[in-house]
């Protein structure tokens, strides 16, 4: 029995533990699919919006989101001639720690870092802007190891907009996009920095431009085949996850500008959009021989659907996210099909694009303006249950909004604001933390 019992805490031991409810380690969520897991949250805000429950600041300038592990989170800004990773306490509500990983961008009125540091437990991985990827422990902000996407392997952007991904976790590896010819991606182990393999770029197509996109890689099974899918310059491709090869690319939603999207990914299906008046298109993944094929089954103009940035959601079958180019008006879309159920001519008091996340049966509609909405995800027609108006509001409200322990996360520059969206009743509010810029 003894024995028995020892067996049985051994295998306990070894099963893989899933993140807390109050974590929200990387973009877009646990599996980087912009949905929350939790429950119990507000179904209707109240007339203002729900309860500012707490904000920081001394995070810097940018449009990068936050992600949140085990008390504390973490984000990135430019503060002076620099760019910083940069750990918060959710307890004390102070910085904890802040690494120079690069220079500041301060050339552009977009000026600023976009990507979002990944929480692996004891280490932080994050890209800046000039593509310095770090590895830092995440207690005191050390770095482990660096590299240079553009100096160790090559790598560009497709326009001028710098690097804005956020590095993907996956098991004891680490997945970047250089998005050179000889490095489209390289996957290299997360503890050593140390490459494990790179992918060779093959035919891509004629459309956009050739380097990284702006957009973040996420893990695909379509067709029998771990692969890993990345929206880039020019277009989606999928790259084998055991050694990096090239296995596809649909290029008909490339532009010429900026691809920025994450791709949504549904069994043997790839959905993804771009803005600049180009569109959307849906790829059913196949096996051919040792390799995979991708075969559209819709195109979607830019006058039905397109997504300049703010990213989809997928729930349901259902397709939520903002329509039109720096226009986030609400849509539903079928997957399968493409057809639109409802939207995408709806206006609510939010402007400009907007970034998205699910949780609990709602929609959180996050606004280039400062506007906060909630919306019912439901494929039986537009139902708005709530706004608010973030106060103070800096004219580019870009950064996505995170979801974690009951609490919404919505990053404005400098400021960090937090709101009660809990059901059972919003927390009171407190003044912002007066140490909460100190080192």
């Amino acid at each position: 029995m003894k024995t028995y019992a020892r067996a049985l805490t051994l295998l306990v031991a070894l099963l893989p533990v899933a993140p807390a409810s109050a974590d929200w380690p990387q973009f877009r969520g646990v599996n980087r699919d912009a949905q929350s897991a939790e429950k119990g949250l507000l179904q209707q805000w109240p007339a203002g919006g729900p309860k500012l429950a707490w904000q920081a600041s001394g995070l810097g300038g940018g449009y990068s989101s936050v992600s949140i592990q085990n008390g504390r989170l973490f984000t990135m800004g430019d503060i002076g001639d620099d760019q910083f990773v940069i750990a918060l306490s959710l307890d004390t509500k102070a910085i904890l720690w802040k690494t120079k990983i690069g220079p500041a961008w301060t050339d552009d009125r977009y000026a600023g870092p976009r990507g979002t540091p990944t929480a692996d437990g004891a280490v932080i991985y994050a890209i800046g802007t000039e593509g310095d990827l770090v590895a830092l422990e995440a207690a005191t902000g050390k770095v482990r190891w660096r590299k240079s996407l553009p100096g160790d392997f090559g790598g560009s952007v497709m326009s001028g907009w710098k690097w804005a991904e956020s590095p993907l976790v996956d098991g004891d590896r680490l997945v970047v996009t250089p998005g050179s010819a000889n490095a489209l991606l390289v996957c290299l182990d997360k503890a050593t920095g140390k490459e494990i393999w790179r992918t060779q770029a093959g035919e891509m197509g004629a459309q956009g431009r050739d380097g990284a996109g702006y957009s973040s890689v996420v893990v695909s099974n379509g067709a029998g085949v771990k692969q890993y899918v990345q929206l880039l310059g020019r277009g989606v491709v999928g790259v084998r996850a055991s050694d990096g090869k090239f296995l596809w690319n649909y290029n008909k939603v490339a532009n010429n500008t900026a691809n920025i999207s994450t791709p949504l990914v549904s069994g043997d299906f790839v959905f993804a959009a771009t803005g600049y008046q180009t569109g959307s298109g849906l790829v059913k993944l196949t096996k051919a021989g040792e390799g995979v094929v991708a075969t559209e089954q819709y195109f979607l103009d830019a006058r039905t659907f397109q997504n300049h940035h703010g990213g989809m959601v997928l729930v349901g079958g259902h397709i939520y996210a903002g329509q039109g180019h720096r226009m986030g008006l609400p849509i539903c879309i079928e997957l399968t099909t493409g057809r639109k159920v409802w939207g995408g001519d709806i206006r609510n008091e939010g402007k400009g694009s907007a970034a998205i996340v699910y949780a609990d049966s709602h929609l959180v509609f996050r606004y280039e303006n400062g506007v906060v909405v909630l919306i019912e995800a439901t494929p039986t027609g537009y139902k708005e249950k709530g706004t608010f108006e973030i106060p103070n509001a800096s004219p580019l409200n870009w950064p996505y909004p995170a979801i974690a322990d009951g609490k919404l996360f919505l990053r404005d520059q400098d400021r960090l604001l937090v709101y009660d969206i809990k059901a059972a009743g919003p927390a009171k509010s407190t003044d912002e933390a007066p140490d909460s810029t100190r080192d």
